[in-house]
């Protein structure tokens, strides 16, 4: 646990002396760092510093306690897929991490990126694995498993797309070509002809630039600041859908030490940091479509004859996915099922039933 409070008598003293309030001469000032791999240039880490920063504050207004903010990312803590292991390490007690990299120790978050062209709704999707959390014990528990707390937000991602080197018209075309994605979202490419390579967004520029592969699959808010239709000006709406991402956390035993004012100003934290994030994304999604289209190729949308030869051509990936949940004694199949339902009800364009088995 890395609590760390300030305490000043003399400054108490003098506050008591000149008829000053106690409480606020009494502040116990607490040290927290916040996490994530990314650079602050994408929008889950901006977040961070606009909205889930300044409600804490706000939330502690009043109360004997304050923060003192470290901010450590884009690797000056924590590489992209390293947040996990530094706030379970107590190297942070908050941060954002990453689920997408982490289908191993998290399997059970990453369960809209095995049931892809699902939803392109990525509120309807954060809600979903939201609202898993809450009915599901195994969601959170698996998160204990680490010593992490979960803080009751997070991020999805906006509705990934194809971004490439060459024109894409059919499936047909992705036949032997070297693209990158996401975590488990290298899956996908699964049966298509595509050889899929694990990548991220901090080195996706300079990997298709020198050749190391010919395309990505990524989603439009993070692709046009980081400048891809420089190097990949061909993009290809596939409809992927949105996936939920990442959560915002903390270490368990250090949340488990702290005061009920703080614990109840971190949760209203995330609350607030996940609707700030859902409505900047959503300001953001159409410029950033604009500025993909200022590449030096072509914009198209993958015709829905395509799109469901693609979705028939992968493998049974979420049936495998809940059984090897189910497996390490994870509720694979429950979370698969509750998912698949809550966008159903909510009238998603299920292009595959990911739950029939």
């Amino acid at each position: 646990m890395r609590l760390r409070f300030k305490h000043s008598v003399a400054a108490i003293a003098l506050g008591a002396a000149l008829g000053l309030p106690l409480q606020a001469s009494a502040q116990e000032e607490i040290s927290i760092t916040v996490v994530n791999g990314h650079p602050p240039i994408f929008l889950w880490v901006q977040q961070l510093t606009e909205t889930f920063i300044p409600t804490v504050d706000a939330a502690l207004e009043g109360t004997p306690y304050s923060i003192a903010w470290t901010e450590a990312y884009g690797g000056t803590l924590a590489a992209v897929g390293g947040e996990l292991e530094a706030l379970e390490d107590g190297l942070a007690e908050v941060g954002v991490v990453p689920t997408v990299f982490e289908p191993t120790a998290l399997p059970l978050q990453n369960v809209s990126y095995f049931t892809p062209f699902s939803s392109p709704d990525a509120r309807l999707v954060l809600d979903a694995v939201n609202s898993l959390h809450e009915s599901i014990p195994g969601m959170a528990e698996s998160w204990r498993a680490y010593d992490i707390e979960y803080l009751g937000g997070g991020f999805a991602l906006d509705n990934y797309l194809l971004m490439t080197t060459f024109p894409v018209e059919t499936l047909d075309d992705l036949d032997g070509r070297r693209i990158a994605a996401p975590g488990p979202a290298v899956n996908w490419l699964e049966g298509t002809g595509a050889v899929g390579v694990a990548g991220n967004l901090t080195t996706y520029y300079n990997d298709i630039q020198t050749g190391v592969f010919e395309g990505v699959v990524v989603f439009p808010t993070a692709a046009a600041p980081a400048r891809l239709q420089e190097v990949a000006p061909y993009v290809t709406i596939t409809n992927f859908g949105a996936q939920y991402a990442g959560s915002v956390v903390s270490n368990g035993p250090w949340f488990d030490a702290q005061p009920t004012e703080v614990q109840e100003a971190l949760r209203a934290g995330a609350a607030a940091y996940t609707e700030a994030y859902l409505e900047a994304q959503a300001a953001r999604v159409e410029a950033a479509m604009e500025t993909l289209a200022s590449g030096d190729g072509a914009v198209t949308e993958l015709s829905d004859e395509e799109r469901v030869r693609w979705a028939e051509a992968l493998p049974d990936m979420a049936g495998q996915w809940a059984e090897n949940a189910d497996g390490r004694g994870l509720p694979g199949t429950e979370v698969l099922d509750a998912y698949i339902d809550i966008l159903r009800e909510a009238g998603a364009p299920l292009l595959r039933d990911w739950s029939q088995r």
